[in-house]
């Protein structure tokens, strides 16, 4: 056997190793969605904001009241339930054509990291409401969501390790933007998910099928 023989076998290996310890079937069009979703619920948030007429406050900015908290928050809810359940349908989709389980070992461990973090910034945001320190939930979302991402990287496609940098960067930007934070929200989890979902669906999606 030659060397050649040899190196192809060692990187067919690593290759397996790689996909029986990574899930590899994340949808770049599932980003793509949840980026619109955002967006969309970042317009519904600013209609409602918008609407709020306080003293002492231009309405150029966002500064919230108790009042409209519940409103926003229905919004939220509303976005990430859309995001998870058409991230759910479109990796079950390409779960299959990569012949994976979508629960197993691998996603498993890549749902548990990415939740530790997730679920720890939305007990902060819980407190934040309750001290209605309202113009830091948008910046605490944003790096908590970036820290998920970075957290998960290990367990999947490393590439999402680079959302996570940019909105955790966003969230630091925005403690130092306080009544700004709707655009940032809406860059971080509109944009930059468009913009990530994109560069997936070409690398990933698009290459498998030529």
């Amino acid at each position: 056997m030659s060397n050649e023989d040899y190196l192809k076998d060692i990187s067919e290996i690593k290759n397996l190793m790689s996909k029986s310890s990574r899930f590899i079937s994340l949808s770049g069009l599932s980003g793509i969605l949840a980026g619109i979703y955002a967006l969309i619920g970042a317009f519904l948030a600013y209609r409602i904001i918008n609407e709020i007429k306080l003293e002492k406050h231009t309405l150029n900015r966002f500064f919230l009241a108790y009042d409209s908290v519940s409103s926003l928050i229905v919004i939220a809810i509303a976005v990430i339930f859309l995001s998870v359940i058409t991230g759910v349908i479109l990796t079950q989709r390409k779960a299959k054509k990569h012949n994976e389980k979508i629960f197993e070992t691998s996603s498993k461990r890549l749902l548990i990291n990415f939740l530790i973090p997730l679920i720890t910034g939305g007990i902060l945001c819980i407190i934040l409401i309750n001290k209605q320190y309202f113009d830091l939930i948008a910046s605490t979302t944003l790096i908590f969501y970036g820290l998920s991402c970075v957290n998960a990287s290990k367990y999947t496609l490393g590439d999402i390790r680079y959302l996570g940098f940019a909105n955790i960067t966003l969230g630091l930007v925005a403690t130092q933007f306080v009544g700004y934070g709707l655009y940032f929200w809406a860059v971080g989890f509109g944009i930059m998910h468009i913009i990530y979902g994109t560069m997936m669906h070409f690398k990933y999606d698009v290459a498998e099928k030529k």
